[in-house]
């Protein structure tokens, strides 16, 4: 017979005139390899057929089912009960604006991140779909493709500090897609524009090097070194530009 789990899931319909945030009491009994999305399906099965949660692959590849677990905001499907204590504490994650119960509508701010960021390649070159592709370095693409592993769950924006206290924060995933077409050389955006755009309190400057994100993301992505490298950029770039200005005074 399996461990006795104790779970305390918050609860709140804003759709509801009447409802008001609060936390249920559920039980289930714990079986081999149990994960936290599995027991909120039999939850929902058995229990409390009106929660309110997200999914989509089941694999850690979506991201959708992303909450706060015991504090620490993960994904749920990769979360197996036999690592946590026999109570779970179950929020949605913060910052994303709440649809009910452990759900968040991540998809708003991640499309408007990528229309502030323009996540897409910038070149005046017509598209000719008869001529061949130019061949990349292969290292230069393995870079580029550990940028696209994002699965946008919002964990990284969820352990932020400073995205929670400034909304318009690129923040983590803001900063990592830049990153992505900073690096790709097919992008023909000039240092100055990377600079106006990211060089900002909302930008890569804003980040007071907590580095919660780095620690909450469930693709182990390089967010450290994408940050630490951003950030020597726009400095170096920064730099120049004052010594031009000073140059510019003298003479």
């Amino acid at each position: 017979m399996g461990r006795q789990l104790s779970f305390k899931i918050f609860r709140y319909n804003p759709t509801l005139k009447d409802n008001k945030p609060h936390i249920d009491f559920f039980q289930i009994e714990e079986t081999p390899r149990l994960n936290v999305f599995t027991a909120l399906f039999k939850i929902r099965e058995e229990q409390a057929p009106d929660l309110v949660f997200d999914f989509v692959c089941r694999a850690g590849v979506c991201g959708s089912c992303a909450m706060m677990i015991n504090g620490r905001p993960t994904l749920a499907c990769r979360t197996l009960t036999s690592d946590l204590p026999d109570t779970i504490e179950l929020f949605p994650i913060p910052f994303f604006k709440l649809l009910g119960d452990l759900s968040v509508d991540t998809g708003v701010w991640f499309r408007q991140m990528s229309e502030q960021v323009e996540s897409w390649i910038h070149t005046k070159e017509e598209f000719d779909p008869t001529a061949e592709e130019e061949r990349m370095d292969n290292a230069l693409a393995n870079k580029i493709y550990e940028t696209e592993r994002c699965i946008e769950c919002g964990c990284c924006m969820a352990g932020c500090a400073t995205a929670l206290i400034y909304p318009n924060f690129f923040g983590a995933a803001g900063l990592f897609r830049i990153g992505r077409f900073f690096i790709d050389p097919r992008d023909k955006r000039k240092n100055q524009d990377w600079f106006e755009l990211v060089s900002t309190d909302e930008g890569v400057f804003g980040c007071i090097g907590m580095m919660g994100c780095d620690d909450v993301c469930p693709k182990d992505l390089s967010l450290l070194e994408m940050f630490a490298y951003i950030r020597r950029k726009m400095s170096g770039i920064g730099l120049r530009k004052r010594q031009t200005v000073k140059k510019d005074a003298i003479f």
